[in-house]
């Protein structure tokens, strides 16, 4: 990977984090917060959305170009799904669990609250919000954190209904699910004071740190999301969408840096060649007897072939501008979004079953020379028609260098075009909630993870590591409850974090275990209905079959503490078995024996009474 000076650069990235809130109920109605399988849905309806325009008048860029694809929006609905998340019927008022939350990530980040919070509709018509629009609302602003190459701030703190699930597409356009839609969650800006894709992660995560500091955020894939905004002196900025990984910030910041720096060094070389776009052409005679599959698929349901002649683009359709991706795949990007399956181009051909005489026939058709390229796009007559010009309009921007644009992030650390910037028209008020006026005086300042993991070792004498897996773990709620309530901490930590991970990676379905389980398991060895050892064995049996109570999986499982003279029974039978080693090795026998000892009473008995016990018949016999 190319390592470029980002200060020479000038380099500026600033970071977009939402992160859903673990409360009761959704954001504007009274529906559960909890995820669904599409499976359970018990009906569907569907949608067509358009854009609308702002309180001035104007149509928003990224709104206009999401609405030029014709597509009908269907959505999963549940036992749950009221009329609030169907859109008949107007918006509850904001909920006080999720602005309380959002009020304590405020003073997390030294932020100062708004006096009054007034929710805004933002214009989203991309089939993710029935509504044709998402609400939010400005909590609090002029904020700062620290990270280790100088402060960095916190521009904007806005309380969010989260948008629906998408789930497949369709023949019609996209299914979404309604279950996620409406859940509460908090955007945080920061200023575009990061100037390095290492400082980039390091915010990332002291943000994701003070989230979790409160204890009330969810956890686990796709609770959080990071945009990342990122721009070069001599390119433009660039949105880049969902970011999945915290750990992948900083490579998405590093390739779309190399990105910029490849696009602006393009069109300083289409400047020297007096490159130029010309217009759309139809050349479908070309290829009337193409063997190409692609091609010849889309003409036999009556479809087009459609070209654009790239002046002066030879050789830089196909040019490496990020990993695995090329000038000629931003073109593809925008060709998709007006429903084709992608172009192809001359950089590239003959291939896919193009041959040699159709490039030259194309190229001739076209009035290309050869310090051009050509772009062509099958499909539809109507779909190329639309695809190529969008590849066309591309083509002019990269004569210009890099377009301002939304870009999606790729698993592998690439992005890929998603639609304009959206603009200022996006924004108007939302009449049917009325303001609230945040208190920030009756919100706790919660206790940093980083503190916690101090008081753990203090106070409960729990080890580094452990103190450190229990503060940032998903339970640590669930730590802080039990412990409260008289557990032993190191009971709880060791369980909550050792032996459930251990259960995990022995394929257990842990996730089938609620708080209520773990809290009542280790009640029980408190007290002493359930020996330490026993507790793996009886989440594994409560994770196979939920609906039982601790209680009556441990009868069940034979996995109540047992009585002395039962565990002193099954040891003897141990050290009887084991008589001719007991005699000959004597003590040193012990760790082999204990093994065996607690394998045979599979968790029922306390490991220091089967200790104390096999001792003592050892030295009977020794």
């Amino acid at each position: 990977m190319t390592e470029y000076d980002y200060e020479e650069l000038g380099l500026v990235a600033g970071l977009e984090i939402h992160q859903q809130l673990d409360t009761a109920t959704k954001l504007f109605c009274q529906c559960p917060t909890e995820l669904r399988e599409p499976e359970e849905a018990s009906r569907t309806f569907t949608r067509y959305l358009h854009p609308t325009r702002s309180e001035l008048g104007e149509l928003d860029a990224a709104a206009v170009e999401e609405s030029k694809v014709d597509r009908e929006f269907e959505y999963l609905a549940y036992d749950s799904t009221c009329l609030v998340e169907e859109d008949d019927e107007p918006p509850h008022e904001l909920d006080e669990e999720a602005l309380e939350t959002a009020l304590e990530v405020a003073q997390l980040m030294e932020m100062a609250p708004v006096d009054q919070a007034n929710v805004m509709r933002k214009i989203v018509v991309d089939g993710s919000n029935t509504t044709g629009f998402q609400r939010s609302t400005l909590v609090a602003t002029d904020g700062e954190i620290e990270t280790s190459e100088g402060a960095v701030g916190i521009e904007d703190l806005l309380l969010e209904e989260e948008s629906a699930q998408r789930v497949e597409a369709t023949d019609d356009g996209v299914r979404f699910s309604l279950d996620r839609l409406g859940i509460p969650l908090v955007e945080i800006g920061t200023s575009p004071d990061i100037s390095s894709p290492e400082q980039a992660l390091e915010a990332a995560e002291r943000i994701g740190m003070l989230l979790r500091s409160t204890g009330k955020v969810k956890r686990g894939l796709g609770t959080i999301r990071q945009d990342v905004n990122v721009s070069i002196a001599e390119g433009a900025r660039v949105e880049i969408k969902g970011v999945q990984s915290l750990d992948d910030i900083d490579e998405i910041v590093r390739n779309e840096v190399g990105r910029q720096v490849e696009l602006v060094d393009i069109a300083a070389e289409l400047a020297e060649r007096e490159a130029a776009v010309g217009e759309a052409q139809d050349v479908t005679d070309v290829f009337a007897e193409t063997d190409s599959g692609v091609i010849r698929g889309a003409l036999n349901d009556g479809g087009s072939v459609m070209a654009v002649r790239l002046v002066g683009f030879d050789g830089l359709v196909g040019r490496e501008i990020a990993p695995d991706r090329r000038l000629g795949t931003e073109f593809s990007d925008h060709a998709k979004r007006h429903g084709a399956g992608g172009i192809f181009h001359t950089d590239e051909l003959p291939a896919y079953g193009v041959t040699d005489e159709e490039v030259a026939s194309l190229r001739a058709a076209v009035g290309a020379e050869p310090d051009d390229a050509v772009a062509i796009v099958a499909d539809d007559t109507d779909v190329a028609e639309s695809a190529i010009g969008a590849v066309a309009e591309r083509a002019k921007t990269a004569l210009e260098g890099v377009p301002e644009e939304t870009r999606g992030a790729n698993d592998d650390g690439t992005t890929r075009y998603l639609r304009p910037l959206p603009g200022a028209a996006r924004m108007y008020p939302e009449t049917d909630v009325p303001p609230v006026e945040p208190d920030p005086s009756e919100v706790p300042t919660p206790e940093l993870l980083t503190e916690k993991v101090e008081r753990y070792q203090a106070e409960y004498d729990l080890d580094a590591g452990l103190a450190e897996q229990v503060a940032y773990g998903t339970h640590m709620p669930l730590f802080e409850d039990v412990v409260a309530d008289g557990i032993d901490p190191t009971l709880a930590a060791s369980t909550l974090e050792s032996t459930l991970t251990e259960l995990r990676r022995d394929d257990v379905a842990v996730e089938n275990l609620t708080d209520d389980h773990l809290a009542e398991v280790l009640e029980m060895v408190d007290d002493g209905d359930l020996p330490n050892e026993g507790v793996g064995d009886l989440l594994a049996a409560l994770a196979d079959d939920p609906d039982r109570s601790p209680e009556e999986a441990a009868e069940a499982e034979g996995l109540g503490g047992a009585e002395e003279e039962e565990v002193r029974e099954a040891v003897v039978e141990v050290v009887e078995r084991n008589e001719a080693q007991v005699e000959e090795e004597g003590m040193q026998a012990f760790s082999g024996l204990m093994g065996e000892c607690m394998g045979a009473l599979r968790g029922k008995a306390d490991g220091d009474l089967v200790s104390q016990l096999l001792r003592e018949e050892i030295q009977k016999r020794a």
